[in-house]
């Protein structure tokens, strides 16, 4: 590192003499020229190629456009990845593997604890002047490829899932004895064994995910940024980022889609179980489309490994900005240059960023917006699967129905409205503190929710009196039935009730029927008074009321409110994304931009991202009021069943502390910046804007 830093000293002093010298040679002084502005004086250096092989066909590929492109490519894979098809399939990979929303809380923290730990030699190593940004991203594109095939495992090294026994699951007369098959067995299970170990096997793919991720949005950025114009900057960003929440969108969609394949379609054919994608015991084939993502993450680092370190004419746009850093005394000591003079001098240059209150501010905002956006990016679609009694192919599409044009649309509507009003840096700390107040009061969309659904023995009791605390699944007439906690079979009575197992309704009879089972002679069913208006007098046993084994449907119709409030509610926080981070990038000095990223990323992780499903995964747990019986006592199993009140208003507090937070954290940015060669006394008169 100090031959580095005496080449690029030397260069800078010899390079005015070896432009005297070599007057009367006009190669010789452009390649001198080109060296006193810190760039290659070889030009093979800006173009598109691999390992020396640059042919000139490639070079039309060699624009910002093109890298453009593909880092959004990159970008929307590791959307798809990490907050579509991860997020999506939380719910059924809890109830494959019994796994509590805690457990897949620290799964979905995992991937920014990597990217907390690899911020700072990335941001560091990658944004020094040498390094090559593409070549990092490629890299990282490849190791989270790797973490997608890593996440899949556990579908292939446990056994097959067994969604029902191969004896009917119904009440047998006068029998002390539980049913022969336990949980652990339906699952593909050991006896007595669980599989929460599968927790550290999902942490480790996720971990890989964040590793390769690091470099996209901290690296990609200024590679962007550096190669274009300042003008056109915060709408490439804002293509870039657009098409980043646009990845998670797809995932939403695409892997709600693959929900609906049974999870062992090559081996099992649901319809010979009669089962389909509407019961509680569905299981989807979640890992699927992990390996589709694998397999994009090698085929688009392919084209970003060839691109060069520089694009041609970046130079003459760097010569051209113009700094609108935050003025502060270290400037003038020319301290803006410790960001890249060595390991020795990494203290000096974060705390020169600390010491500089706006980006101080905006980091604290960028950590309560995340913490909000990460919570409800990994549970929102199981709230939304449980608040409204949806399945979660259902849910999914429903999140990318909000997603693409919401989060997509207010993204890039951001970065164009700073570039059409051509807002300087305060006025842009203005537009986000704008839209987050507006964002904060419409958090009231998770204040709408459904009432309970009816679940004997949980939610209502079988008579249909009040809810039972705690919840008691043996009533009178299931109480000779010998039912067993731990076959879960949900089924739905005609009387609209759902019931733990037929087993638990009283059930005597199961018939196959047209890929579902019909049960009848359910004793608890018929003792809420439902009895078929073509029973006869005798009260034939072969007219009582049967249940299936679907889903009961549900009456609340509140479900598009929801959706046109969250819609509102996401265009205007995404709408204060792309400026926020315009504002990072300009209220910091120019050779600082990739190392401030980084630590920004690092608070970001740190005091949001992390923490946030630790904290949602715990509230929702709180929210349960039936387990799953488990296999592990100690380990706990997944939840059955959620009370639809405190998980609504878990979330409405969750959101609106976070969203205010952040206008606090907005106005202060706004209030403390001063603009570059002003005293704090000349800005109290400077516009606003």
């Amino acid at each position: 590192m100090s031959e580095a830093n005496i080449e690029l000293d030397s260069n800078t002093v010899v390079a005015p003499k070896c432009a005297n010298v070599n007057n009367n040679n006009s190669a010789r002084s452009s390649r001198v020229g080109s060296a006193s502005s810190g760039a290659d004086s070889d030009a093979d250096s800006q173009q598109f190629g691999w390992c020396g092989w640059s042919p000139p066909w490639l070079q039309r590929f060699c624009t910002a456009k093109w890298a453009l492109f593909w880092l959004c490519w990159g970008g929307a894979l590791q959307g798809l990845i990490v907050n579509g098809l991860i997020n999506v399939s939380i719910s059924t990979i809890e109830r494959r593997f019994g796994l509590r929303s805690r457990q897949m809380g620290l799964v979905a923290s995992g991937y920014d604890l990597a990217s907390f730990a690899c911020l700072v030699p990335v941001t560091y190593y990658g944004g020094r002047r040498g390094a090559s940004k593409p070549r990092f991203i490629a890299i990282g594109l490849i190791v989270m490829g790797m973490g997608s095939l890593v996440f899949l495992l556990p579908n292939f090294l446990v056994g097959k899932y067994r969604a029902t026994i191969a004896e009917a699951n119904v009440c047998e007369a006068n029998s002390n004895s539980s049913q022969t098959m336990t949980a652990c067995e339906l699952n593909g299970w050991g006896e007595g064994e669980s599989l929460t170990w599968t927790v550290w096997l999902f942490l480790a793919a996720q971990l890989l995910h964040g590793a390769g991720a690091s470099p996209l949005f901290t690296l990609g950025v200024t590679y962007i940024d550096e190669n274009v114009s300042k003008k056109m900057s915060s709408v490439y960003l804002g293509i870039y980022y657009t098409m980043a929440t646009v990845g998670p969108a797809i995932g939403y969609v695409f892997g709600g889609q693959l929900l609906l394949i049974y999870t062992d379609w090559m081996s099992v054919d649901p319809a010979q179980l009669s089962l389909t994608s509407d019961s509680k015991v569905w299981i989807g084939a979640w890992w699927l489309g992990f390996i589709f993502a694998a397999a994009m993450c090698l085929l688009i680092a392919l084209p970003i490994f060839g691109y060069p370190k520089l694009l041609p004419g970046a130079e003459k746009l760097q010569l051209e900005r113009v700094s609108e850093a935050h003025a502060t005394k270290l400037e003038k000591d020319g301290s803006s240059e410790v960001a890249r003079r060595g390991l020795r001098q990494l203290p000096r240059a974060v705390l020169n960023l600390l010491g500089n209150p706006t980006f101080f501010f905006l980091n604290l905002a960028g950590a309560t917006e995340g913490l909000v956006i990460a919570g409800f990016a990994a549970f929102l679609p199981k709230q939304i699967e449980n608040q409204f009694s949806i399945s979660p192919m259902h849910s999914a599409l429903v999140m990318g129905l909000i997603t693409v044009p919401a989060g997509g649309g207010g993204t890039f509507l951001g970065g164009y409205l700073v570039k059409k009003w051509n807002l300087a840096c305060r006025g842009i700390i203005k537009m986000c503190l704008m839209a987050t107040v507006v964002a904060a009061l419409f958090t009231i969309c998770f204040l709408v929710s459904c009432p309970n659904p009816k679940f004997a023995g949980v939610t209502t009791g079988y008579n249909l009196e009040a809810r039972s605390n705690p919840p008691a699944l043996e009533a009178d007439c299931n109480y000779n039935c010998g039912c067993s906690r731990t076959n879960y079979d949900p089924i739905c009575g005609i009387n609209g009730v759902m019931y733990y197992s037929p087993c638990f309704a009283g059930c005597a009879q199961e018939e196959h029927s047209d890929s579902m089972k019909r049960y009848h002679n359910c004793s608890c069913i018929e003792s809420v008074g439902w009895v078929d208006e073509g029973s006869s007098s005798s009260g034939s046993s072969d007219f009582r009321p049967d249940a299936t084994n679907l889903k009961c449907d549900s009456t609340c119709q509140t479900l598009p409110i929801f959706v046109a409030l969250c819609f509102i509610l996401m265009v205007f926080t995404f709408l204060a994304t792309m400026p926020a981070l315009s504002a990072t990038l300009r209220c910091v000095q120019d050779e600082q931009r990739s190392f401030a990223l980084g630590l920004q990323w690092i608070k970001v992780r740190l005091l949001g991202t992390i923490p946030a499903p630790l904290i949602f995964g715990a509230l929702i747990d709180e929210s349960c009021i039936l387990w799953q019986e488990s296999c592990d006592k100690d380990a706990g199993g997944a939840c059955l069943v959620y009370d639809n009140y405190y998980i609504s208003r878990y979330m409405w507090l969750l959101a609106l502390i976070c969203k205010l937070g952040s206008v606090v954290c907005f106005t202060c940015a706004w209030w403390f910046y001063v603009p570059p060669n002003k005293s704090p006394k000349e800005n109290g008169t400077e516009d606003v804007n």
